[in-house]
């Protein structure tokens, strides 16, 4: 697996994009130990693919966005396409021991629509979904599971290394168990936003994820946070890459799905559980999101992975 490189224009980093030779697995690791040698820097750049970096110990720094990370002990940093990582000089990572890995959608199943990752369970946070405004976010494994996401690393990196028979299967199941593990780390977004010092962020999905089983405007969450209407739009853009409706109309589809595959209720009863008291409108949005009708969801032709 290797990257191509897109020059940088006049306000944006250079950026890298993944090419894939056919019958590869659009996933790669990256290891850095007490050896690892480059060359002096590394220019200011972003990614169009997701990926993690993670520091089982402490040591060195990291840029990303506009802030300078010292890294800490179980430090896991979640990539979004589209963050910005820093100018970095190989002296600020030559304390440093960690791993990385990159992969694109499709390594998830040709089902999976792009950057939404549909596999994730968490209704808000999305980790890979952020637009760039902010560099990665830092998530903190706990002491006790360190020698096991270590372990994730180094079983992934072998499956990719040793390509044995079954290794594209293996290398996927330990990929999704890290991305699991991530989004179980991540599973109270609005303490990860108020830790990356995004108390307004915060706010805005602490309304979303109240209300959302209600009929929900921009205006209405803009109330709830008492700034306007226009400024929470450019606010959320500017920081997510996402709507405030966009958001809500995601909570709401996730929920959807759950209900869909896991409830026998009717499609209708469904929309209405979700913020949709028009049927026909729910069907619609559904539709357009996934580029399948509910009813032809619920019997299986479309999938959560």
């Amino acid at each position: 697996m290797r990257t191509v490189r897109t020059a940088p224009g006049p306000d944006r980093p250079a950026t890298y994009s993944m090419s894939q030779a056919p019958g590869d697995l659009p996933v790669t690791t990256w290891r850095l130990d007490h050896d690892w040698h480059s060359r002096d820097t590394f220019e200011e750049h972003a990614h169009d693919f997701p990926g993690l970096a993670y520091f089982p110990s402490a040591g060195g720094r990291l840029r990303t966005g506009r802030r300078v990370w010292p890294i800490e002990a179980g430090d896991l940093f979640v990539i979004a396409p589209g963050d910005v990582m820093g100018h970095i000089h190989v002296a600020d990572l030559a304390d440093t021991e960690g791993w990385g890995v990159f992969f694109t959608a499709d390594a998830l199943g040709q089902d999976v629509p792009g950057a939404h990752l549909a596999w994730r369970t968490h209704p808000l946070l999305f980790p890979f979904v952020r637009g760039g405004a902010l560099g990665a976010l830092r998530l903190r494994v706990p002491e006790r599971a360190r020698p096991e996401w270590t372990t994730r690393f180094e079983a992934l990196d072998d499956e990719l290394a040793r390509r044995h028979d079954g290794y594209r299967e293996a290398a996927l199941a330990h990929l999704v168990l890290l991305l699991v593990g991530v989004s179980r780390l991540a599973a109270d977004v609005v303490g990860d936003l108020r830790e990356n010092r995004e108390p307004l962020l915060a706010e805005v999905f602490e309304v979303i994820e109240r209300r959302y089983p209600e009929p929900l405007s921009l205006r209405d969450v803009a109330a709830a946070v008492n700034i306007s209407a226009g400024h929470l739009t450019s606010t959320v853009r500017r920081r997510t890459g996402r709507t405030v409706q966009e958001w809500i109309t995601e909570r709401r589809m996730v929920q959807a799905r759950r209900l869909l595959t896991g409830t026998e209720l009717p499609v209708g009863e469904v929309g209405r559980r979700v913020g949709f008291p028009d049927p026909g409108y729910f069907a619609r949005t559904f539709g357009k999101v996934h580029g399948i009708s509910p009813a032809r969801w619920r019997k299986g032709l479309g999938k959560v992975v």
